[in-house]
This record gives C-alpha cells, structure tokens and sequence, in this order.
C-alpha cells in the first residue's frame, strides 16, 4: 500500500512544501552562483529512473564550463568552483530535484540516479535498483556515499529495494539529515566524485 500510493503521496506533499518552503534560499543560492560563478544557476543531464527511463535531472551548478585547447572539457577538480564545493558538502546542488520528486520523475528516497552510460554495464540482479524511482538521498547515501565501492552501493541499493516502507523513508530522512549537518562530514572530503564505474 505504502510503496504504490502512500509514497507518492507523501513525495508530493514534501516537494511541494519544500520547494515553497525554501523558495528564499533558492533565490539567494540563484543569486550567489551569478555573483561568484558568473554562469547559469542550474546544471541539467539525463539519467534513468523507474525501469531504466531517461529523465533530465536538474541541480544548481557547481563547476564552470572551462574547456582546455582542443574544446575537451577540464578535469571536475579544476572547474569546481569554491560555491560549488561548498554546495556539495552540504547538498544544496541537489535542493532543485525537488522539482524532479514534484512532477513524478524522482522520489525523496531511492538510490541514486546513475549516468545512463552505465546501463548496459549491469547485471540482471544490479539492475533491479530500476525497480523503485530514484531519490534525491538513499540507503547508500547515508551508509558512505562516495566513501564506499560499487559493490556496496549496489548492495545498500538493492536492500532498499526490498525493504521499502514508511519507516524505512523515515529513517533514511533523518539520518540524511543529521549527516548534512555532521560537522565531520562538512570537513570531509565527500564533494569528490566516486570514480566511474567500469562493471
């Protein structure tokens, strides 16, 4: 019951109060990206949702576009900007993907959106994380992140999977929470991208 009505439900609810809610922030995070980063304040790219469909995923910006010589784009730790770094040790990049939970292409929690370039990478059983709709946060994300492999992300993934309920969101909500506002994790290093995976 939870799983096919209750959680959307739910999603709607808190997407839409948190878009209204933080519609303040937005404006000042819009404003501090064209005042430090001189360039627009979203980043959107396409990503697999329920049963592998493409969707556009939408995030503020954290990296300039700055390409070398030949128009190849530089490595992400030169053109992540200091706004950007910041944005990603405390998640605010991803507020915008309340847009995406509002109009039904993600959930609040779920596993993680991968870049599609990694679907014909999966096996039978990896790919069952395409069961249930991506999420803004999720098992993994709250068990390490980018700290941990593949492997356990794959495993935290497909736990959720099987184990989804209303107290189960919950948890992972308010574990998402805390680790926010870890003073460890702000400190950390945990704005660096996992390498890619390979399969």
């Amino acid at each position: 019951m939870y799983k096919n009505f209750g959680k959307r439900f739910i999603d709607v609810i808190m997407a839409a109060a948190g878009l209204i809610i933080l519609s303040p922030l937005f404006l000042l995070l819009i404003l501090l990206i064209y005042l430090f980063s001189q360039t627009k304040p979203f980043f959107c790219q396409y990503r697999p949702g329920l049963n592998g469909k493409i969707f556009r995923i939408i995030k503020f910006r954290t990296m300039r576009d700055l390409n070398d010589e030949n128009r190849i784009p530089l490595p992400d730790s030169q053109r992540l900007t200091i706004l950007g770094k910041f944005f990603r040790q405390t998640s605010l990049d991803e507020l915008p993907q309340l847009w995406n939970v509002l109009i039904g292409d993600m959930s609040l929690v779920g596993p993680r959106p991968l870049l599609p370039e990694y679907l014909p990478l999966y096996t039978k059983n990896q790919s069952r994380r395409h069961a249930v709709k991506p999420g803004i946060t999720g098992w993994a994300q709250v068990n390490g992140r980018n700290s941990i492999s593949w492997d356990e992300k794959f495993a935290y993934d497909l736990w959720y999977v099987e184990n989804i309920s209303l107290g189960t969101d919950l948890i992972i909500l308010s574990l998402t929470i805390r680790t926010i506002f870890s003073t460890r994790r702000i400190n950390s290093n945990e704005n660096q991208v996992s390498g890619k995976f390979t399969g």
